[in-house]
């Protein structure tokens, strides 16, 4: 990809960008939203055993304005669907979701007219942990699966694109 203005063959937007993603890929500060039973194993993976902190993510922010990675854990209702909204909305970019757990990636066992079948319906999610609460194990792969995806972005390609095109 070429991006006249911008570092013309891209070696320099390209090194910037593993540069940006190596910071961002150390550092996924979560924002726990843990709803259900889910919110139990969140907990524990948060704890001394499992380690967290080894990939960055000990420091769980309770401001959406100072979240990397929303951490939905557990049973999203019809009535908790704009509180979600909200907190994903007040996010900064560049922003993702793991949705943890079977209610929070299919509706679970709650085939209600009140409960959502899943929150990407809601908001954009980027990985999902299956499970009836999934293990703590499975949550640091999930982690680990988003850190990799966060090192593949193109940031500054997406950034450059849309300021040519408002010109």
């Amino acid at each position: 990809m070429k991006i006249q203005g911008y570092g013309g063959n891209g070696w320099f937007i390209t090194k910037m960008e593993q540069l940006i993603n190596w910071g961002r890929s150390r550092s996924p500060w979560p924002l726990p939203y843990g709803t259900a039973c889910c919110g139990i194993e969140l907990m524990a993976t948060m704890a001394s055993g499992y380690d967290i902190a080894r990939f960055g993510a000990e420091r769980p922010s309770f401001s959406p304005r100072q979240a990397d990675v929303l951490l939905e854990a557990g049973t999203i209702t019809k009535k908790m669907t704009p509180v979600l909204k909200r907190i994903y909305d007040q996010m900064a970019e560049p922003k993702w979701v793991i949705a943890m757990g079977a209610c929070a990636c299919t509706g679970g066992v709650f085939r209600t007219y009140s409960t959502h079948q899943g929150i990407d319906s809601i908001i954009p999610v980027d990985i999902y942990i299956p499970g009836c609460p999934p293990r703590p194990e499975a949550l640091l792969d999930g982690l680990v699966k988003l850190i990799h995806k966060i090192e593949k972005e193109h940031p500054l390609r997406k950034q450059a694109q849309a300021l040519l095109q408002e010109s």
